[in-house]
């Protein structure tokens, strides 16, 4: 454990019992933040595969070039 990370604990051990649940709904928030890009990249790509047939037709070929 690196120092910064020992601090922190140090300040959440000094926290009133009743701040302990909002310290925790914090880091799952910024948790959460972190993974919704990566949520969003993981349902597109497999929402590539379900419409491909749709995408890649001979009648919208000429949007493949704008």
């Amino acid at each position: 454990m690196n120092a910064a990370e020992q601090n922190l604990i140090e300040k959440i051990k000094q926290l009133a019992p009743q701040r302990l649940a909002e310290v925790e709904d914090f880091v799952d928030f910024l948790r959460a933040r972190d993974d919704e890009p990566r949520l969003t990249h993981a349902a597109a790509k497999a929402g590539e595969l379900s419409f491909a047939a749709v995408w890649d037709n001979d009648e919208d070929a000429a949007y493949n070039r704008i």
